[in-house]
């Protein structure tokens, strides 16, 4: 018995256009002894992603001063001086474990580089080191606080 070598350039066309038409790469027919295979290279364009970083949030706008009260002091337009943002979201923890000793308190001289708090994010801990060298002015969270990137977590003097 002798095989048909010739190709049906039909079928052939008609498998190209449904790879078209569906959006395939490869389709594959068999009928009894003739299989017939067609794909293609898909063209994989890479779209430029951008990752933007949130703004700080607006410091509250401060009511404007009446003429019978003092005036108060110009809200600043940026983070206070001094003081070290957050590099992310997440949980802030002023102590190694519950029921221990602060990393850092009100009046305490820090080093660069000393451990500040730690902030847990997706449940890992971070420790969050002093950028410079100073003196705690203030903290402005709470243990336990859920803290936003960008957010002051100390003020340093």
């Amino acid at each position: 018995m002798e095989k048909d070598s010739t190709v049906d350039r039909s079928l052939v066309r008609e498998l190209a256009d449904i790879l078209n038409d569906t959006d395939l790469t490869e389709i594959e027919v068999e009928q009894g002894e003739l299989r017939i295979r067609v794909s293609r290279k898909k063209e994989f364009v890479a779209a430029p992603t951008y990752a933007h970083m949130p703004a700080p949030l607006p410091a509250p706008m401060a009511p404007a001063p009446q003429a019978a009260v003092p005036a108060a002091p110009a809200a600043s337009s940026g983070p206070e001086v001094g003081s070290v943002p957050s590099p992310m979201v997440g949980t802030v923890y002023l102590a190694s474990a519950p029921g221990a000793k602060p990393f850092v308190e009100i009046g305490q001289s820090v080093s660069e580089g000393e451990t500040l708090l730690i902030i847990e994010a997706m449940k890992t801990m971070n420790q969050i080191p002093a950028p410079r060298s100073g003196t705690i002015k203030r903290i402005c969270v709470d243990n336990g606080q859920p803290v936003e990137y960008g957010e002051a977590l100390v003020v340093i003097g």
